[in-house]
């Protein structure tokens, strides 16, 4: 894949990929390995829909990611490792380490009986297991399904459930900041819910106590301890499943989001090198966690098909120090940087002598993913990080996309604060009016979809693609609808306004608003709830829980601590309401509907502007809400 070296030449790259996609597309294909050559380009119908990228092609994703490299790049750092401890010692994994351990992996699950299309979770924190563990799986043709090593084990359960997952990948526990967390403990208390598991193998991280369930349990270390380094890979169809992801749904029940081998091979490895502009040598940092997409992404499968060195970092943004960030930048010489606009924020409000301290000059690209930036943080960003030196990449993208969508290329397109700018060679957004109908020209406002298919799309939801068709191609027929919000600039710039669902973008990451008000009400003292975010100044969104009681509320302070224990308990701590007014009902419709317009505009601090709230049972409740907004 070669770069895009000017505006000149990205103009004529996308309107070569909108002009004709197949060749454009065929052409990215080629720059990889395939046991057998595709058929036909693609096949689709967003009306069923049915998206096929490169049908009949035969591959496999980790010989693309691993053994092409390994005549040139045996010796090469693939992963470099930081630990969450910045006195225990980084570590080198070069691309042949990386090909033994995950060989010895899919050895190992094979021999727990693992064989192609089998489920396996993952539920694990920022070691180097985890990336053995993610293409392990794929080396033997298993499907991933990667869990967030922060969520509950009520939703590790779900996760588990949805899928029919047959072998669990989990570790005694994971540091995080000064806090050591039993994740043991948490999938045994999963486990007594998931029929479907007949193994759990576990690594061994923090050394805590833990049980070890005879039969069912055994150590990484000892499953490992005799497994060949040499394991064929499995020949995948390019539609054949990869890896199952979920994300929240405004329903409740989170999404497992299909992604297939293909077309997100193809996909990811041409962004990150695009996007990046990606050159041979660069050390690579993007400070997600592997349970989200963009760790699937662009901390493993889009630098390594690129034959990059990408680092893993176990820790947090703020210890020991709020210099953490800019400490293994220096420490490591680290040139692209990708973080989220919620640490930018957070890293904002801290002395500016915890970045002075630190030299930070080896950076030549910054970026931003998960949600939106700011301007005030992004000029922060461009100023004290980038020094004015640096490009930032503002990407939009999301779990379904697989990839990014729409961003400036580094150093090629002119970036202008909080806009994600244009679409990727291959992307063909189309901004929807309240008719329905496509909006024309620019200075525009309205719903981001997508008229045609990219390869790296989400090919379903795992187990109910009718639930696929009406969330994503039921809204505007014939169109893959974003569910979010967008203006189109004077210069054709896209800035992406966020959600149009009951969907909280907490820290970039999705909260359904459903999921949320379900784990509340488990409380047994509260009757109804209702969640909207509001505007916060590091989290970008923030929670906030409007609470109807059974009873009048005596110690409203014990009682929220208690509502976010329980919500803590059924989802995961990144779900805590940050505010809770308690109230003694909410605005309905006569037909029982929550106007949770109305709620946002109260949670957001006006209260001017409420609209039209003659329709409501009862308005009266609407100035109590109102007079007792926290």
């Amino acid at each position: 894949m070669k770069l895009i070296t000017d505006n000149k030449e990205y103009a004529d790259e996308y309107l070569k990929s909108t002009t004709n996609p197949e060749s454009f597309w065929a052409e990215q294909a080629n720059d990889f390995v395939w046991r057998k050559k595709w058929a036909a380009v693609l096949q689709w119908d967003f009306n069923t829909p049915e998206v096929k990228w490169f049908l009949g092609g035969k591959l496999n994703i980790t010989e693309n990611c691993i053994d092409r490299h390994l005549p040139t790049r045996a010796n090469q750092t693939a992963i470099l490792w930081e630990s969450n401890d910045p006195v225990e010692t980084s570590k080198k994994i070069t691309y042949q380490q990386l090909y033994e351990q995950v060989c010895k992996v899919g050895n190992m699950l094979k021999a727990n009986g693992v064989k192609k299309g089998d489920r396996v979770c993952i539920y694990m924190p920022m070691i180097p297991e985890t990336a053995y563990a993610i293409l392990g799986c794929a080396r033997i043709g298993a499907v991933h399904s990667v869990v967030f090593a922060g969520f509950s084990s009520g939703s590790v359960a779900d996760r588990i459930n949805d899928s029919g997952c047959k072998v669990l990948l989990t570790s005694d526990g994971a540091f995080r900041g000064d806090k050591s967390i039993n994740l043991k403990s948490i999938v045994d208390e999963a486990l007594l819910k998931s029929p479907s598991v007949e193994k759990c193998i576990v690594v061994e991280r923090t050394k805590v106590a833990i049980n070890m369930q005879t039969g069912r349990d055994a150590w990484w270390h000892t499953e490992m301890q005799n497994a060949p380094t040499v394991c064929e890979a499995e020949e995948m169809d390019a539609e054949d499943l990869l890896f199952i992801l979920y994300t929240s749904g405004s329903t409740g029940k989170p999404k497992g989001m299909v992604h297939t081998c293909g077309g997100y091979m193809v996909y990811v490895g041409y962004t990150f090198k695009t996007v990046f502009q990606y050159k041979e040598g660069q050390l690579y940092w993007c400070t997600a966690d592997v349970g989200w997409v963009t760790g699937h992404s662009y901390i493993l499968y889009g630098p390594l098909l690129n034959g990059g060195t990408s680092l893993m970092f176990e820790g947090v943004p703020s210890w020991p120090d709020m210099g953490r960030f800019w400490q293994v930048i220096e420490k490591h010489k680290v040139n692209i940087f990708y973080t989220a606009p919620t640490a930018i924020r957070s890293l904002e409000k801290a002395p500016i002598s915890f970045v002075e301290k630190y030299n930070l000059s080896s950076l030549q690209v910054l970026g931003t993913v998960g949600e939106p930036i700011n301007e005030e943080a992004w000029q922060w960003y461009n100023k004290n990080i980038g020094k004015h030196n640096c490009p930032i990449v503002d990407t939009w993208w999301q779990t379904e996309t697989g990839g990014i969508m729409i961003s400036p290329i580094a150093g090629i397109t002119k970036t202008k604060p909080s806009f994600a700018t244009l679409p990727l060679p291959g992307v063909q957004p189309a901004v929807m009016g309240e008719n329905g109908k496509e909006m024309e020209g620019n200075n525009i406002e309205g719903r981001l979809t997508i008229k045609f298919p990219w390869p790296s799309m989400a090919r379903t939801i795992y187990g109910d693609h009718q639930r696929f068709k009406e969330t994503y191609f039921s809204t505007f027929p014939g169109k893959y609808f974003t569910g979010d919000g967008c203006k189109r600039d004077e210069d054709g710039y896209y800035r992406i306004t966020g959600r149009v669902d009951d969907i909280i973008i907490v820290s970039g990451h999705n909260m359904g608003t459903a999921e949320v008000e379900s784990a509340i009400d488990e409380h047994s003292a509260v009757c109804e709830s209702a969640v909207v975010g509001y505007p916060h100044d590091i989290k970008g969104q923030g929670i906030y829980a409007f609470v109807v009681t059974y009873e009048p509320v005596h110690e409203e302070t014990h009682l929220r601590n208690e509502i976010k224990e329980v919500v803590s308990k059924i989802i995961g701590p990144i779900a805590k309401p940050d505010k809770i007014q308690f109230v003694s009902g909410l605005p309905k419709t006569r037909s029982g509907k929550i106007m949770r317009r109305i709620l946002r505009k109260i949670a957001e601090g006006d209260t001017t502007n409420l609209g039209d709230i003659t329709t409501l049972l009862d308005p009266t409740v609407v100035d109590e809400i109102k007079s007792g907004a926290l």
